[in-house]
């Protein structure tokens, strides 16, 4: 297919996703919209981690995020395409040499460092 055919059925079917280009072992923020139980309220919650996993294809793509807090790690998995994600941030980036990083699961404190990779200008996306 040509990518004029690719670029509308993403757009038709998916939404445009200006989300900035992350991988694994990238440190990200997604502020998610979230609706109040009984109200017709929606506020915007953030939740900022490390990227330990992005799989699939197409609509069915999903990203895991996992952070620690208050000493208990908490893994979220976000549909890519999901409406509920009102934009995603990229923090840092990390130099890791694996597509899945599984393993951070049982490292604790300075085991679970990684090593920064430098950049210049980091782009949000904007």
């Amino acid at each position: 297919m040509s990518n004029k055919v690719v670029s509308y059925i993403k757009e038709k079917f998916y939404g445009d996703k200006n989300y900035p280009d992350f991988r694994a072992g990238d440190v990200i923020r997604v502020h998610q919209r979230i609706k109040e139980e009984g109200q017709d309220k929606e506020r915007i919650q953030v939740f900022e981690g490390i990227v330990i996993a992005i799989r699939g294809e197409g609509p069915s793509k999903t990203f895991t995020v996992r952070k620690v807090s208050y000493g208990v790690g908490v893994e979220k998995i976000f549909p890519y395409y999901s409406p509920t994600i009102a934009k995603i941030e990229l923090v840092r980036r990390f130099k890791v040499r694996r597509a899945k990083l599984y393993y951070l699961r049982e490292k604790v404190g300075k085991d679970a460092k990684l090593k920064e990779l430098r950049l210049e200008k980091v782009d949000n996306g904007k």
